[in-house]
């Protein structure tokens, strides 16, 4: 019976140019979940190497209008982390309804407090802000509750034109 971890792993042990025996060491292990979730999109690097709790993350979407951007977010993560949520900035320009022009961010799990209790929690992880970050390219798009309203509208207005405006600025601020 074929299943996707024997997959996974068989194509990790060829493209490493081993068989399928290999180390169980902690390090080299990656859950599913984790690969299906987040693919190759993102890439977390520091600035600073001697401060962790300061980092950007670059997403390259596979996917959707946002194909063949590269973003950048700055995230912050505070003394009080986990009982608050890290700060997140949208260091790219970017035409988005949930992503403002200076780079605030609506997703719920960025909110400290949130009426419909899908904000921010203390078992929350920063795993999850890399999910949704990258589900903002995709699945997360949502032009009803809209950060940014005058993308929201132009979507609404006119979606080959709102696709046009998008790549315009990727051409010239998220390459």
């Amino acid at each position: 019976m074929l299943t996707l971890a024997s997959k996974l792993k068989r194509e990790e042990g060829v493209r490493a140019g081993r068989t399928l025996a290999r180390s169980n060491d902690a390090s080299h292990r990656v859950s599913i979940r984790d690969r299906l979730l987040i693919k190759d999109t993102c890439k977390v690097t520091f600035p600073d190497e001697n401060k962790l709790c300061h980092f950007q993350l670059a997403i390259s979407p596979d996917e959707g209008y946002y194909l063949g951007g590269k973003f950048q977010f700055e995230i912050e993560v505070p003394e009080a982390y986990n009982m608050v949520p890290p700060k997140v900035k949208c260091l790219t320009r970017i035409w988005h309804p949930n992503i403002a022009e200076t780079g605030e961010i609506c997703l719920s799990l960025l909110r400290e407090h949130s009426i419909d209790g899908t904000g921010w929690a203390p078992t929350r992880t920063l795993k999850d802000v890399v999910w949704g970050l990258n589900s903002l390219f995709t699945d997360l798009l949502n032009f009803d509750d809209p950060l940014n309203i005058d993308a929201a509208e132009h979507h609404l207005r006119d979606k080959e034109d709102f696709r046009n405006k998008v790549q315009d600025f990727i051409k010239n601020y998220a390459r």
